[in-house]
């Protein structure tokens, strides 16, 4: 493969995913140069992840793996499918409320098939094998909470009163389901395609977060941000159809999970604006005690 013809992809790993165009074949290779929370296996742990899931969720196939060759310097690689499909981000804002109730039923059902894939227990996958590590000693929300209080820049000691409360009472919540399931950790419009025209899925990408985890962590994900009520209540009712309950308990629970995606990312707010976001959304809900605030 020649390195030097490949054309950088925008959006997701911008700089690290470009496309190959060979003999009329187009497919997207992501070079793995800089260092992965995951180590050298981060390639092999997203190829084994893609062939996991597919024929159950809709990814690229999964055509080369190559290990970083220390001899000639050349990073790791992973060669997929290209797939055609409009990103969401792009998507979402041209559709009216029946097209978001349509691409919200679909994700409801796409998460609950991802909610359905069992695990043996939480954590992190450590090799292509997805063995399962650990995420350390935190032991629930609140802990997670005082582990990350000193760098919560700008929460008085009555916001971190009322974080701590809400914790208490969305750890309680969360504690009610007991299993453990695949999880993506970011499944948001920017990392869907779909087809513009009858606007399925057509595949769901970047999977650098993966892990073993909650079965309402990617529920919580994809309603952080998107709050059209008609979007909002076909993900709902889709999913509850699916796995149980009614599309009020269904949101509450997917607000607790995402709590520990935002404390995580408040903690680093200044860095990007995903984590201002966060930052911001994470004092509302700390300051009013619903975790639907924002």
């Amino acid at each position: 493969m020649d390195l030097a013809s490949l054309s950088p992809l925008t959006g997701g790993w911008s700089g690290e995913t470009f496309l190959a165009d060979m003999a009329g074949e187009r497919s997207v290779v992501r070079i793995y140069a800089r260092p992965s929370h995951r180590g050298d296996a981060a390639h092999e742990v997203d190829a084994a992840l893609l062939r996991l899931v597919r024929g159950l969720v809709p990814v690229p196939d999964v055509l080369e793996v190559r290990r970083a060759d220390a001899a000639s310097g050349l990073p790791a690689l992973l060669v997929t499918s290209f797939v055609a499909g409009a990103r969401g981000d792009e998507l979402f804002p041209t559709l009216d409320a029946a097209g978001l109730a349509r691409v919200g039923a679909r994700l409801g059902d796409l998460l609950a098939d991802l909610a359905g894939m069992p695990m043996l227990r939480p954590g992190p996958f450590v090799d292509g094998d997805l063995t399962i590590g650990s995420f350390g000693a935190i032991d629930g929300l609140p802990a997670f909470v005082e582990l990350h209080r000193d760098r919560l820049t700008g929460f008085s000691r009555d916001d971190l009163a009322g974080l701590r409360t809400v914790a208490v009472d969305a750890q309680a919540l969360l504690d009610t389901v007991t299993r453990s399931c695949l999880v993506h950790s970011d499944l948001n419009p920017k990392n869907l395609l779909l087809d513009p025209d009858t606007l399925e899925v057509t595949a769901v990408l970047d999977w650098e977060y993966a892990h073993a985890g909650h079965p309402y962590a990617d529920l919580g994900n994809l309603l952080r941000s998107e709050r059209d009520e008609a979007f909002v209540d076909a993900v709902l009712s889709a999913y509850a159809s699916r796995r149980g309950g009614d599309p009020a308990s269904v949101l509450a629970m997917g607000r607790a999970a995402d709590l520990w995606a935002l404390i995580d990312l408040a903690a680093r707010a200044g860095e990007n604006p995903v984590a201002d976001r966060a930052h911001d959304r994470l004092l509302a809900i700390a300051r009013t005690g619903d975790t639907s605030a924002h």
